[in-house]
């Protein structure tokens, strides 16, 4: 099996993962608490319960889903091609799959605060096993991706905000100012999480040391930490001096016995730390 294939199946598997969670945080936490965090999602949530009177249980909210995504996927695959699409479409297809069929389980039901919590924990998570597969679940930011097409001027990660702004704002309007208070905490706690995922959870620190025993102590640090350094040519330029620095990443564990290291070696060097969201290669995680 070549990477590439291997790749295409995590990617299969990261999406059908991250949309059964985004399903189970829409239907099970935000649509009984009425939290409306944005997105089509958002949307779907209230136009179900508006409809509960016309409909008995309202419009099912994969239909919504997928009756809001369609002409926008077909605009964009106009627009951008097939294969622009090709996993957001899956993406999209399988979020109202799983809101079809996953059993409703209010987990916070009567809680507000704790729907927020867990409905941010769960979907935050979902978005970013998704967003990691490089794929979206369309709504607002298919519609911002194509509004930005003819709007060059605007970012769309601006273009999304405002539209998201504009759906909590009408959740707002129909269902109370508490509610759109408490969904503010579920979309904060959603993006920490989505973000986290994306940058990668193993944080790590990256030490810059300005010392005047580059050789010496390089080679404690190699051995000790088993860790590589990298020399950089560096300028003082107040004295005009040349100055070597070392570069060393470690893991946050480990940054307490370089310092001590350091400080051993050469007791004048100037050291700097510094966090790292994520490193790839050889000790860290393996790309």
């Amino acid at each position: 099996m070549t990477v590439t294939r291997k790749m295409k199946l995590r990617d299969i598997l990261l999406i059908t993962i991250g949309t059964a969670l985004m399903a189970f945080a829409v239907a099970s936490v935000f649509d009984p608490a009425s939290l409306i965090t944005g997105g089509f999602s958002g949307l779907a949530i209230i136009i179900r319960q508006l409809t509960e009177k016309l409909i008995p249980g309202g419009v099912p909210l994969s239909v919504t889903n997928l009756a809001l995504n369609i002409p926008f996927l077909l605009l964009t695959m106009k627009l951008k091609g097939f294969r622009y699409l090709l996993r957001t479409g899956f993406a999209t297809v399988m979020l109202s799959f799983w809101l079809s069929v996953l059993p409703v389980i209010p987990i916070a039901e009567g809680d507000l605060l704790l729907s927020a919590l867990y409905g941010g924990l769960i979907m935050g998570t979902g978005i970013g096993l998704v967003f990691v597969a490089q794929a979206t679940t369309g709504g607002t930011d298919l519609i911002a991706a194509l509004i930005q097409h003819f709007l060059r001027h605007y970012s769309t990660a601006s273009i999304m905000w405002i539209l998201d702004t504009l759906i909590v704002l009408f959740g707002a309007y129909l269902f109370g100012v508490q509610m759109a208070l408490y969904a503010i905490i579920a979309i904060y706690l959603t993006s920490r999480i989505a973000d986290g995922l994306i940058d990668g959870l193993k944080f790590s620190k990256a030490a810059f040391i300005i010392t005047e025993k580059p050789d010496e102590l390089s080679q404690i640090l190699m051995t000790d930490l088993d860790r590589g350094v990298t020399g950089i040519s560096a300028t003082g330029m107040y004295s005009g001096d040349a100055k070597n620095m070392l570069f060393c990443v470690v893991a946050k564990k480990e940054i307490v016995q370089l310092k001590e290291l350091t400080k051993e070696c050469d007791p004048n060097a100037f050291v700097i730390v510094t966090d790292v969201r994520e490193v790839l290669g050889e000790g860290f995680i393996e790309r």
